[in-house]
């Protein structure tokens, strides 16, 4: 019985994406310590309190429990702690890899509607122009273009191939979409944990700072003269305090808004990379029996 010999398989048109992971290392550490920065010097600068220059000296923050009668809401913000840092660093955080992404995704889109895109190989492979279909996914780009010329070539290699089976072909086009999806989706989906870990972790680190914030508070009641002076005492605490709160909601709520709508944005993507693997193999199928 002859042997069959193997077809030499075709060079995927999705190179692996060697893409370097410095900003999932640096942007958090970096956003951190401007977090720190701004909460230091912008928020704690001497000019937006009274008796700033009395704590100029004191290393790290100005005693900031010691500090009154900020010009403004913003630099009163300063008051809520050193939790607050942490809330502006992960804010930024936030903000870094919203951009990160949605520059990604924009370009893993396409250039074009996807569905318009898949109808038009749909159009050439049906009059039996590879060649046609392959010029629409280099116009297209994107990952539903990118993982479809990588089928397209498989499929157009398959067609002068005698060796094997219809059922065989099929299954080589399917293979080459899925190896093309495998190198598409990690991309799509890197750096969405950041997103989703904050929206957790802002809530709780606002919490946190509220609650160290209270406890300040009732220890300075505790400590004072009563009366009208405890009173406002306490009702300026529990407002830093609540600085806290309002930072981590906020960054929280600001970060999974941007999940959600990236994760639905995938979802689209990965349907038009099925759909576009569907048409393939069904196109093969009926036309090269």
């Amino acid at each position: 019985m002859a042997e069959t010999k193997p077809t030499a398989k075709p060079v995927s048109s999705v190179q692996v994406k060697k893409s370097s992971n410095a900003i999932s290392l640096l942007a958090p550490v970096v956003c951190l310590i401007a977090g720190y920065l701004i909460w230091r010097f912008l928020l704690g600068s001497a000019d937006a309190f009274a008796d700033a220059k009395d704590h100029a000296n004191e290393y790290f923050w100005p005693g900031y429990e010691k500090l009154k009668n900020p010009k403004d809401a913003i630099h009163k913000m300063y008051l809520g702690g050193i939790i607050v840092p942490l809330l502006i660093g992960c804010f930024l955080i936030v903000i870094t890899f919203v951009i990160e992404r949605f520059l990604t995704i924009s370009k893993a889109t396409g250039t074009g509607n996807n569905a318009e895109f898949i109808r038009k190989v749909q159009y050439h492979l049906a009059n039996k122009n590879v060649d046609a279909a392959v010029a629409e996914c280099d116009k297209q780009k994107g990952s539903v273009g990118n993982v479809m010329k990588a089928g397209l070539h498989r499929y157009k290699e398959m067609i002068n191939n005698n060796e094997l089976s219809t059922d065989q072909k099929v299954m080589a086009i399917q293979k080459e979409v899925e190896e093309a999806t495998a190198l598409e989706l990690p991309m799509l989906e890197k750096n969405l944990v950041f997103l989703s870990t904050i929206a957790s972790v802002a809530t709780l680190l606002g919490l946190l700072g509220t609650v160290l914030g209270m406890i300040r508070s009732f220890s300075n009641l505790g400590s004072g003269d009563g009366g009208s002076a405890a009173a406002e005492q306490l009702s300026v605490g529990i407002s830093e305090a609540l600085y806290n709160t309002a930072l981590g909601i906020g960054t929280s709520a600001i970060a999974i808004i941007m999940y959600n709508i990236f994760t639905t944005k995938i979802d689209g993507i990965t349907y038009g990379i099925d759909e576009s693997g569907f048409t393939l193999t069904q196109s093969f199928a009926s036309l090269y029996k």
